[in-house]
């Protein structure tokens, strides 16, 4: 009976509850910076296609899909819309990154709180730093024109 945890059971089970919310945590924070990503991609994309429509003329048609339905209209329609979407899009990026911020946070408050420390291997660490060396000499190769 040295130990209190082996016959009433709280120990391990309290231990795996804490594991359990910890992973839960993260997580969140992983579908956070996961969907911060995708609208990050999105409002990208609305950049790419507002800097090709907005040289050409507004009288000109062009198609845009709507819910599943593709929809004829002119650039002078099209453009106020899909920089309304734009700019919403970059608003919930921007209250995502502080809900990340916040879950960031929670995550480090509840680490000193259980006192939960992340151990990383020597070999995955030295790994990591090779990796990083190789990345940084890494260009884009042009062919010469002869």
């Amino acid at each position: 009976m040295a130990s209190n945890t082996s016959h009433d059971g709280t120990g391990p089970r309290n231990e795996q509850m804490i594991a359990n919310m910890y992973g839960a945590l993260r997580s969140e924070m992983n579908q956070l910076y996961s969907k911060i990503t995708e609208l990050e991609m999105e409002v990208s994309e609305h950049s790419l296609v507002m800097g090709a429509i907005q040289p050409l003329d507004p009288s000109r048609r062009c198609y845009r899909m709507i819910g599943g339905v593709l929809v004829e209209r002119t650039i002078r329609e099209v453009l106020p819309a899909v920089q309304r979407n734009k700019e919403g899009l970059e608003e919930v990026v921007a209250r995502l990154n502080e809900a990340l911020e916040k879950k960031k946070m929670e995550i480090a408050d509840f680490e000193l709180k259980h006192k939960i420390k992340i151990r990383k291997s020597d070999g995955d660490t030295n790994k990591a730093e090779s990796n990083l060396k190789e990345g940084s000499a890494q260009g884009v190769l042009v062919a010469a024109s002869d």
